[in-house]
């Protein structure tokens, strides 16, 4: 199996839900760093114009957003699972918490926290994507009421190991785990300053410590350059299959458009390969990499015909 190759850059809250997945799949990987801002040109030809971190490349299929990449590893990387057997579906139902009322406080918090430390190309790039969610003079006036947020969310993980279990769903580590833990390394992270409301939870900081513990899996650097050598030789592996259940009538072939519903909703186009309940699969061209396929999540996406 091709190792996966993930653009991510360091200091990205999303990546940090994927990389320690790795680490307890014991998965080895090709690390892309990116840049923290426009322009990303080793990542831009893969992913059509979306321009969210991170994505997970393999070969010439292209995964967008961490609810599609963990599902991607989950199958490719079986062993050890992230999913529970008996909440298969609450572990991926807790990332739409973690990705939206839990992760606007944390962003508040983290990045308010800052202050004027804040680059001012950081500040122009969010503040310029299409729907942000991101306006900075907003969030410093935010900020008393989002630690409040924060520590309401913070509050609920450590009621959930109050019973003395080490992970959230159980005697082993899952997606509600690292779901959980980016927002809490986040703040952690970027503004040690705002991580008190942590600090008053032991079992929080001790759940933390087990996660980070683990690691990130064996990564190894690759160039932008090789990454696209390695899509523009490699031929996509997903399969035409339409769904007989696709509430609006799509099917391979039909051109669409995918947008995120929330920020970055500037719209990716192609032609459809395959969706399900889940996912949605679109095949692109272009000069650079020639024949790739492009993954979303149907959840918190939007998909129109073009």
């Amino acid at each position: 199996m091709q190792q996966p190759i993930f653009h991510h850059y360091a200091m990205s809250p999303y990546a940090e839900k994927i990389r320690p997945a790795f680490g307890f799949k014991d998965i080895a990987w090709h690390s892309l760093e990116v840049n923290w801002v426009m322009p990303r040109p080793y990542t831009t030809p893969l992913t059509g114009g979306y321009r969210r971190i991170p994505v997970m490349q393999c070969g010439a299929d292209i995964y967008c957003d961490t609810q599609l990449i963990a599902r991607e590893l989950e199958l490719r990387y079986p062993e050890p699972s992230l999913l529970p057997k008996d909440a298969n579906g609450l572990a991926h139902m807790l990332g739409s918490w973690a990705s939206g009322s839990f992760f606007m406080a944390a962003a508040v918090v983290a990045i308010g926290g800052l202050g004027d430390k804040l680059p001012q190309e950081f500040v122009a790039d969010r503040e310029s994507m299409p729907g942000s969610r991101f306006n900075f003079k907003k969030m410093k006036t935010m900020l008393p009421a989002m630690r409040e947020q924060y520590r309401a969310h913070v509050a609920w993980i450590d009621e959930q190991l109050a019973d003395g279990r080490d992970w959230l769903l159980g005697n082993s580590p899952s997606w509600a785990d690292l779901d959980a833990y980016y927002n809490c390394w986040f703040v952690r992270t970027s503004a040690p300053g705002e991580a008190g409301p942590l600090e008053k939870y032991a079992r929080v900081i001790a759940w933390m410590d087990r996660i980070a513990a683990v690691g990130h899996g064996r990564k190894t650097d690759i160039s932008g350059e090789d990454a696209l050598a390695i899509a523009r030789e490699a031929e996509p592996q997903t399969t035409e299959e339409r769904d007989p259940d696709e509430p609006n009538g799509l099917k391979p072939g039909d051109a669409i458009q995918i947008m995120a519903d929330d920020y970055g909703t500037n719209p990716i186009t192609g032609e459809l390969v395959s969706s399900s309940a889940q996912h949605v699969a679109i095949r692109q061209h272009n000069a650079e990499v020639g024949n790739i396929i492009i993954h979303f999540p149907r959840a918190g996406y939007i998909v129109l015909p073009t």
